[in-house]
This record gives C-alpha cells, structure tokens and sequence, in this order.
C-alpha cells in the first residue's frame, strides 16, 4: 500500500510561515489551534553566513495509528486506500484519548466545538487531484508532497 508523504527542504525554506497560514485559512481553526507547525531556530553564525533550522509537522499518519486504535467511538480513521488519518467530526465526543496516545501528541482539542482536529493532509483536496494547501502556499516550493 502506498502512503503520502509531506517533506521539508531545509535549505529552501525562507521561514516565511506561509505553510501554517494557509493550512489555518483553508481548515478555518480557532485561534492558538495549528494543524501544521513550522519552527525555525535561533540563527547562528556558519562560516560568517548567518543560518536558521527549520522544520515542519504535522500529522505522520502513521502505518499502525495509535490514536485510531484508542478511539472509543471511531472518530478516528486509517483510509486503507492511502493511509491517510483523518478525524469523523460527527463521531469524534473530544475525550482526548487520541492526544494521549499519539507519541508526537499531534491531534489538538478544539474547546470551540469540544472535539479533536489533526492534520488529513487536506485529503478532500487530495481527493481532487491538487496538493494540500500548506505545499501550495509554500513561496520557495520547500514543502514537496508525494505518494512513497
């Protein structure tokens, strides 16, 4: 079975941001809720050339989710088709047992609705064939998404 993959070229980052901008736009998340993280360290100074780390996550849906396995209602969902782990808003009662299982502790509790959100790699937009929109917002095209 192939999965998705979203990678970071570091070296192309410009730490703009653009990524979380555009996710938090397109899933409309409450203040303070990232689905997408970019993080940028101090710069420091490489021969005389100042540089900054960057790094990017998100969801890793991974092979065998722990935050599927522990759902009491089956909020949470693998799609056995490409792997990609999403949550059924209808479902989901916002118990939390998916952020206690996660070891990344990816998913984030919406007190807004009192249910669970985490990144789907925009599946719907997937599912129509484009990228999902952090990879699309990315200026230096760092962000790349592929099927591995």
């Amino acid at each position: 079975m192939s999965r998705y993959r979203l990678k970071l070229n570091k070296k192309r980052c410009i730490h703009c941001k653009a990524c979380e901008v555009h996710c938090k736009a397109k899933n409309n998340t409450p203040a303070g809720i990232k689905l997408g993280v970019h993080t940028s360290s101090e710069p420091v100074m490489v021969d005389g050339v100042p540089r900054m780390k960057a790094a990017y996550q998100c969801c890793y849906h991974c092979e065998t989710p722990e935050c599927v396995d522990v759902c009491p209602t089956g909020a949470m969902i693998r799609r056995e088709s490409d792997g990609i782990v999403y949550v059924d808003q209808e479902t989901c009662i916002g118990c939390e047992a998916c952020i206690d299982a996660c070891p990344w502790h990816i998913p984030v509790f919406n007190a807004a609705t009192a249910t669970v959100l985490k990144c789907d790699f925009c599946m719907d937009r997937v599912d129509e064939g484009k990228l999902p929109a952090c990879v699309t917002a990315c200026t230096t095209h760092a962000l790349s998404f592929t099927r591995k």
